[in-house]
């Protein structure tokens, strides 16, 4: 009996197909049942070859050498994930198999775990795709009742491909140029670079910022303050003696109600999340990073099941949803969400186009729950905060909208007018979800035309700068950014709206972790900051690099090629004529790179000044020299710990000068520390332990400092 092959994209959701199709018989790295067999990549398990393969000379880093374009890029599979490769491709070329499912994450970058997979096991079987939002044992079942063509998704595979490829092109090549250029370890790419630049925008925008003060005017009386404004309903003066001329025009005068209006407004509640929206409203809530509110959604999608897949662009639902939406519901009527999504459903859902819109879901629907019930005592505090996020939007947008009655009070003394507008529930709506409805405004009885006492006062404030980035404001930047634009021209504007801005939502949090990594920005308090590494890779990179319009050209071009409208052999060749130009213009500059990293510690084998570097055991000294290669260890860390802070210590020195120290500022010799823990048994730590466990981390240390690590260690010095 001929059998089929299913190609999850991770061990768990392996497991969870297999439990569905019944494939019981368990085997080293797959599942095997009557009609099928499951198996599962590791995430990747093939890339692009490293610049070596090609040619040997690549295995050292020469500007010379520079640009590196082979006529084609080869696949070679992961050393770390070779066993189970072989595995699938066993699996994928049995003689039995007759059909191969492609199950990984239904988007963009699982079409290409697949793909590659398949293009480096030769194996050319018909393909069918399984395309689900997410992996409850119900969804799994309805998707594989309703598998699509392989060849539905081809394009979006060769997106994929040309993307991976655009950045081995540029992103290798401009790194390259400009590590062997400046003598430092520098990177740079598509999307991180014009990120990086958007900082620093907002840094100059701060730093180039003059307070303006300004002037407003204010009439208090019966418990209630009314604003000056002009004709145009402007309530600041910028005018310091006109302002003081008002102000002093209405001392001892009278207040004269002039208008009354009421009206009643909605306000309907904020869209669905997509993985963007919901990761910088998770930002500001709890001070999450982008990439641990994609992990949390992670585990939530696939090891909880109940929250439907995270990496979506989009804030609606498809009509094929609506008739689930009442499961969902029961799903999650528990605890404080109970009475709520009970209200809802004993009431009509109506599906109106503010949620469901099938011409605004590409790939995959806004995040809401599954119908998998809950149990909230299983998810830990964070994942309880993200999955409240969702469940609270998601019984927000399903609910009456927020009614209120607006009341604007117009006024007039000594023809000069004031207003002010207050505000009355008539129905709180989706907002008593959050609990945020609005205080009872004070029941004031004012008559047309009735005259009242009042005090006027002047106020002076500044304007004030524009905020530094949060990650959460980054990320929304990021969606759009325009703003951040020299020139605003309305073409640019309009491609970097269709393309979705820079990056995509399943690769923002990555880029901006890349950042920090590369120490290019770094974090104070919740407000990110460029460092002088940053600053400077900023005036040592060309132009349009930095800029979001190239990046958000490329990216609408991918698009292109996802809709079948562009080849991506023609973009792949663009990206490698520019990849020449990249390259000489870095060639050219006469910029300088200055290390502010610097030690007076000279090289033993050259005599240049070394560099300070965290290694992946500790700090170290470094010659900054590449050619060089001279490294030597300075402090270590340890699995010590601080008895003030309680965190790790670092071992610095030799011999019996040897002491521990702490990022707090405690600082212990080794003979003392030994004493200390001779006085507590239950944590004995002998010298003889210190000195084999220092002896066993004095291989030789490689650089982590930036995200050319896994890079740099390739190459021989």
């Amino acid at each position: 009996m001929s059998k089929r092959v299913i190609l999850a994209e991770k061990p768990s959701v392996g497991r969870d197909m297999a439990k569905v199709l019944n494939c019981t018989k368990k085997q080293n790295g797959y599942f095997e049942g009557k009609n099928d067999i499951v198996t599962w990549g590791l995430g990747h398990l093939v890339t692009l070859a490293d610049p070596e393969h090609y040619d040997s000379k690549y295995k050292s880093w020469r500007l010379e050498d520079l640009p590196m374009l082979p006529n084609t890029l080869k696949l070679v599979v992961m050393k770390t994930t070779n066993q189970q490769f072989q595995v699938v491709k066993k699996q994928l070329n049995r003689q039995d198999v007759n059909e191969i499912v492609i199950a990984t994450d239904a988007g963009r970058e699982g079409e290409l775990v697949a793909r590659w997979i398949l293009e480096k096991a030769h194996t050319n079987k018909p393909i069918k795709r399984l395309w689900i939002s997410s992996v409850t044992d119900k969804a799994i079942r309805d998707g594989f009742k309703q598998l699509k063509p392989g060849k539905d998704y081809e394009n979006l595979y060769h997106a994929a491909d040309a993307r991976s490829q655009a950045d081995w092109y540029v992103g290798l090549n401009a790194t390259r140029a400009l590590t062997t250029k400046h003598n430092a370890q520098l990177s740079t790419g598509r999307v991180q670079t014009p990120t990086l630049a958007m900082i620093k925008k907002r840094e100059d925008q701060i730093k180039h910022f003059k307070p303006t003060p300004f002037y407003q005017i204010q009439a208090q009386t019966k418990g209630m303050t009314l604003t000056w404004q002009d004709q145009k309903g402007q309530t600041r003066l910028f005018d310091q003696s006109k302002a003081k001329t008002i102000h002093q025009s209405l001392k001892g005068k009278m207040l004269k109600i002039t208008d009354q209006t009421k009206k009643e407004k909605t306000v309907s509640a904020p869209p669905l999340y997509d993985l963007s929206s919901l990761q910088q409203e998770a930002n500001k809530a709890f001070g999450f990073s982008g990439k641990q509110t994609l992990s949390l959604m992670q585990k939530l999608y696939e090891r909880h099941k109940v929250l439907t897949y995270p990496r979506t662009d989009s804030q609606y639902l498809s009509s094929d949803i609506v008739p689930t939406l009442k499961d969902r519901l029961k799903a999650c009527a528990v605890s404080e969400y109970a009475p709520h999504a009970k209200k809802i459903l004993n009431s009509e859902i109506k599906a109106n186009k503010s949620f469901v819109n099938d011409q605004k879901v590409s790939d995959h629907h806004a995040i809401i729950p599954t119908e998998e019930p809950v149990q909230l005592s299983d998810l830990d505090s964070n994942e309880r905060k993200i999955y409240d996020l969702v469940v609270k939007r998601f019984l927000a947008v399903l609910s009456k909208p927020h009614r209120y009655q607006q009341v604007t009070i117009s006024a007039e003394a000594n023809n000069h007018m004031f207003q002010t507008k207050q505000t009355k529930v008539i129905e709180a709506g989706w907002k008593s979800i959050y609990q945020d409805v609005d205080e009872e405004m004070k029941k004031i009885n004012l008559q047309n035309g009735e005259t009242v006492e009042a005090t006027f006062k002047m106020n002076e404030s500044e304007t004030t700068p524009p905020e530094r980035l949060t990650e959460g404001t980054l990320l929304k930047a990021m969606e759009n950014p325009t703003s951040f634009m020299d020139d605003k021209d309305t073409q640019v504007a309009s491609t970097l709206k269709r393309s979705g801005g820079l990056g995509t939502v399943a690769t923002r949090a990555d880029i901006i972790d890349k950042l920090f990594n590369t120490h290019y920005i770094e974090r104070k308090g919740k407000y990110l900051h460029t460092t002088s590494k940053g600053r400077q890779v900023l005036d040592l990179v060309p132009d349009d690099l930095r800029s979001p319009a190239l990046t958000a050209e490329w990216e609408d071009k991918l698009m292109q090629i996802a809709s079948g409208k562009l080849k991506s052999n023609q973009f792949i060749q663009e990206m490698k004529d520019y990849t020449k130009t990249v390259v000489n213009k870095i060639k050219q500059t006469d910029a300088t790179f200055k290390h502010d990293n610097v030690t007076g510690t000279k090289c033993p084998s050259c005599g240049k000044l070394m560099l300070e570097v965290n290694g992946k055991k500790g700090r170290m000294l470094v010659c900054q020299d590449r050619e060089c290669g001279e490294k030597k260890p300075i402090a270590k860390k340890t699995n010590a710990r601080c008895p003030k802070c309680h965190k790790r210590m670092e071992m610095r020195g030799t011999g019996d000068a040897q002491t521990f120290s702490c990022q707090c500022g405690y600082r212990e010799k080794l003979s003392a520390f030994q004493k200390r823990k001779e006085k507590n048994q239950k944590h004995k730590a002998s010298k003889r332990d210190v000195n084999k466990y220092l002896k066993k981390n004095e291989k030789e240390e490689e650089f982590t400092n930036t995200a050319l690590a896994d890079a740099l260690k390739k190459f021989k010095q």
